[in-house]
């Protein structure tokens, strides 16, 4: 690759800035309730570290919902074999019913209901809603223009300390857009400038005046770490890492300091003995890796340098939950089967930096024969819209290597898989009984290039509609002015100019 400007590389930085095993012991569940705080009397609100705190709390609600069936559908359920001509009933945001018969009982019954919604899927296919792991909608929203820049904050090579949420913008006019092309959740992460460059924050595709207002409710934040190029070039000449060793002493210094601190706060959340320990935002963060509370999520693309995190993460005893992009993660494939690790690559990005030139396009389907958790993502607010097109290049690279790799199969690698990554495959990802109702009409079979989502369903809420542009989400800055009906004066949102 080309030897960029250092600003423009820094503007540039996405993740992929050339162009753009079990937890430990002490794991605390997502959200849980709060610790006792009757010893913070003496305290401000602020003074305290508490494990898993949430200062943030998702304030997200189901948009009101009709009972729905759709029949005569073929359902790719990421659960099993697909079902032809099955049935699904979604009621009170739910997923009720998976029928194998568009004439079974229960769907028989809630049709004859009056109220209830129901589809004709003749030809069509349902699946679950799409789930990106790696975005940075919001963080780099449209217009991509310096002002709006702001996934890296790219001032230090360890910033912890920041969360992906706290730059969102929910008028992103990149939000509607991925939710037409089915994807219903999706992970922001701030981007790779930095070696470990914050936490994630996970939203459900949905119209919000905040981004407290998209947050998945109860999701674990991750923590993006990036190794290789991106660190190096950043600050090769502002003080380093300059090298791959100094990338791996960087992290390692901040693992040990986290460790520290983890130590003297779980020592006084213990037994409120004296004054607490003083906060410090990027080291609390980096102790909830350690608890096992928020997961990792590593921009990685070499073979070498993923078994080096690796190590480092025995070293420290935190886990990786998944490598991103990953190019030759089919190098290590055994590996990351071995260590529980999920794989996020692209179908067939290769060859723009140094580090990716070892891509072959057999890379998803080569990892995901091995036993590894292996799912498609975007990092690209083009590619998020056409997830189901990425699968079915891989899916199709896969084949000519002689896998007999069924739909059944790919599906995964954009639903149930990712939703894993994320740690909520116990809600989302598939389509069965007692599953939030995200699910995804499809014109036609989703691997095909000559597909279109037709109505997409978030908690059983239809949030968009091919068919009915009234069902077609704008954001507020899409709108821009609207002139209102008046007698004489121009208005905008009735003032007068």
């Amino acid at each position: 690759m080309r030897m960029i400007p250092l600003a423009l590389a820094i503007a540039l930085l996405g993740c992929a800035t050339a162009k753009g095993a079990q937890a430990p012991a002490t794991t605390t569940p997502a959200r849980a309730p709060a610790a006792d705080t009757s010893h913070t009397a003496t305290y401000g609100p602020g003074a305290l570290s508490e494990p898993n705190a949430d200062p943030f709390p998702s304030t997200y609600k189901p948009f009101p919902s009709k009972p729905t069936i759709i029949r005569n559908v073929t359902i790719l359920t990421a659960a099993g074999p697909r079902i032809e001509h099955g049935a699904v009933l979604l009621r009170d945001g739910k997923i009720a019913v998976v029928a194998k018969s568009a004439d079974a009982p229960e769907i028989a019954q809630a049709a004859a209901r009056q109220g209830t919604v129901v589809i004709d899927g003749t030809g069509k296919f349902l699946t679950p809603g799409l789930i990106d792991v790696h975005s940075h909608i919001g963080d780099y929203p449209a217009p991509g223009v310096q002002a709006n820049s702001d996934g890296n904050e790219a001032t230090n090579p360890s910033t912890p300390n920041v969360w992906a949420e706290h730059s969102v913008w929910p008028q992103d006019p990149q939000f509607p857009r991925a939710l037409a092309g089915g994807v219903t959740t999706m992970q922001i992460l701030p981007g790779s400038a930095n070696l470990i460059g914050g936490r994630s924050v996970v939203v459900k595709v949905v119209p919000s005046r905040t981004v407290q207002g998209m947050k998945f409710p109860g999701a674990k934040y991750g923590l993006k770490m990036a190794c290789g190029e991106n660190p190096k070039r950043v600050y090769g000449q502002r003080g380093g890492p300059s090298t791959r060793m100094g990338n791996v002493a960087g992290y390692r210094a901040q693992w040990i300091k986290a460790e520290e601190y983890r130590r003297k706060w779980d020592k006084w959340n213990a037994d409120h003995k004296g004054d607490p320990p003083a906060r410090d935002l990027a080291m609390e963060t980096l102790a909830e890796v350690l608890r096992g509370n928020i997961l990792v999520h590593n921009h990685c693309y070499r073979a070498d340098e993923m078994a080096q995190m690796i190590d480092i993460a025995h070293e420290f005893g935190y886990k990786i939950r998944a490598f991103h992009h990953a190019v030759e993660a089919y190098k290590i494939a055994d590996i990351l089967a071995k260590e529980g690790i999920g794989a996020a690559v692209w179908a067939d990005w290769g060859g723009f930096k140094m580090e990716a030139l070892d891509a072959v396009r057999g890379n998803l389907a080569l990892v995901a024969h091995a036993g590894v958790r292996a799912m498609i993502h975007s990092d690209d607010p083009s590619g998020v819209q056409r997830l189901n097109q990425e699968v079915a290049k891989a899916l199709a690279a896969g084949r000519a290597l002689g896998f007999d790799i069924s739909e059944d199969e790919a599906v995964k690698w954009m639903t149930i898989n990712p939703a894993w990554a994320l740690d909520l495959d116990s809600k989302i990802g598939s389509i069965e009984p007692g599953k939030n109702a995200d699910v995804v009409l499809w014109s036609g079979d989703p691997f095909s290039v000559y597909t279109h989502t037709e109505k997409v369903w978030i908690d059983g809420a239809l949030l968009y509609d091919r068919s009915d542009p009234k069902q077609q989400w704008r954001t507020d800055f899409e709108l821009g002015f609207v002139p209102q009906p008046t007698s004489g004066a121009q208005t905008t949102g009735g003032t007068q100019r």
